[in-house]
């Protein structure tokens, strides 16, 4: 499946945002192979966090004006969130850019951990309540998959959701998803 992957996020030429006004941030849509099967990692946000508490989401955050561009950024802040060692991530392509409910313009970055499970993920509490290995074949099976018409700044789109067990992956994260499931 990863060479799969890897194959189609060779030939996806993300799309860029050019607003200067907006925050920069970046996150890693992180693979991770576990028993012979492909998982997505998801944190569960903490209740201590300035923006989007409890929510599920990818690791990432801000840029930092001591990182070199927005793939250092995305791999870094998965470090700190969830204790990837920065030379096991594996970079293997990009996603469109979207700015958040928070008004952050993300660029989402997709990218497999280089060391096979069980991997010694140690979350930062103070930012992740819990880390979520959603098995890949779980994401695509439409039955996991909510579709609903909401009206946006006056505008009618479809807005994606994923369930997991007791878990709904929703807003930003689930549009990042959707994006990933699709090239597939």
């Amino acid at each position: 499946m990863i060479e799969t992957i890897r194959a189609r996020l060779a030939t996806h030429d993300p799309q860029y945002i050019t607003d200067d006004t907006l925050p920069r941030a970046a996150i890693l849509l992180p693979l991770y192979e576990s028993n012979g099967d492909t998982h997505v990692l998801f944190t569960v946000r903490s209740e201590l966090v300035e923006h989007h508490k409890g929510q599920i989401s990818f690791p990432g955050g801000a840029y930092d004006d001591t990182d070199p561009d927005l793939a250092h950024t995305a791999v870094r802040e998965t470090f700190e969130e969830i204790g990837v060692a920065m030379d096991h991530v594996e970079l293997m392509g990009q996603l469109d850019e979207l700015i958040t409910v928070s008004n952050f313009l993300v660029r989402p970055f997709v990218g497999r951990i280089t060391q096979p499970g069980p991997y010694p993920f140690a979350h930062s509490e103070v930012e992740v309540a819990e880390i979520l290995e959603v098995p890949l074949e779980h994401l695509r099976d439409e039955a996991n998959l909510v579709a609903e018409l909401r009206t946006y700044q006056g505008r009618e789109m479809m807005a994606y959701s994923y369930k997991f067990g007791d878990h709904l992956i929703w807003g930003a994260t689930a549009r990042i998803l959707h994006q990933f499931l699709g090239l597939l």
